[in-house]
């Protein structure tokens, strides 16, 4: 069971540590860290020797009722919920795509996302994970801020980039974006680099103190 942990997201990045000095949260007790606290994540220089997309086995249907982890989160993200036909198919209806403040009708416009993509994981961790580690990041439906229903043309654009050289194009959903990227790399326990880091640093200066609760996985 995962250590559930309250981040005070705009302090979360301003004790930058190395990765030898990081240290866990105990897994015996939950932790709260009020909004004047400092959560630390390691920072270190990224690498993404070694890494596939294959290492990460998705979209899954983990509970064996037919919907793979894609048609999971189309269900819980639908504004107004579709039809559901044979092999969870979907039929209409509405949703609503955050990082460009669009709205879509048909399922086949949207992409699933990783808001930390696969790469961005593997160049800050996951490249030591077991397989089940990765198919379990990879299809994360224990945690809405891992997978998100998103246009195509964003998740295309965005890519595996990180925060320093992309940014959602609806401004108003910048500070949710990087307390989310925030909340998965705390939950996973991956790194920063130190550009990654400043960029989130810089803007969370212009967000709102909030609390992010995270379950721990690592």
């Amino acid at each position: 069971m995962g250590t559930r942990t309250a981040v005070a997201a705009a302090a979360a990045l301003l004790t930058p540590t190395t990765a030898e000095a990081h240290t866990q949260v105990p897994a015996s007790a939950p932790q709260r860290h009020a909004p004047g606290d400092t959560i630390t994540l390691p920072v270190q220089d990224e690498s993404r020797t070694g890494y596939s997309r294959a290492l990460f086995r998705h979209w899954i249907d983990a509970d064996r009722d037919g919907c793979s982890t894609r048609a999971e989160v189309l269900l819980e993200e639908a504004v107004t919920a579709p039809e559901q036909g044979p092999t969870c198919t979907l039929n209409g209806d509405a949703w609503h795509s955050p990082y460009d403040d669009t709205a879509f009708t048909q399922a086949r416009a949207l992409d699933i996302d990783h808001p930390v993509p696969l790469a961005e994981s593997w160049d800050s961790g996951a490249s030591a994970w077991t397989p089940a580690e990765r198919q379990a990041y990879a299809n994360g439906l224990d945690d809405p801020r891992a997978l998100i229903a998103v246009s195509a043309a964003s998740n295309r654009s965005k890519s595996d980039q990180d925060p320093a050289t992309w940014q959602p194009p609806a401004e108003g959903y910048r500070c949710a974006y990087a307390t989310d990227w925030i909340a998965v790399k705390t939950r996973w326990d991956l790194a920063l680099d130190p550009t990654e880091q400043a960029t989130l640093t810089q803007a969370l200066d212009g967000c709102p103190d909030t609390i992010v609760e995270v379950t721990r996985d690592r």
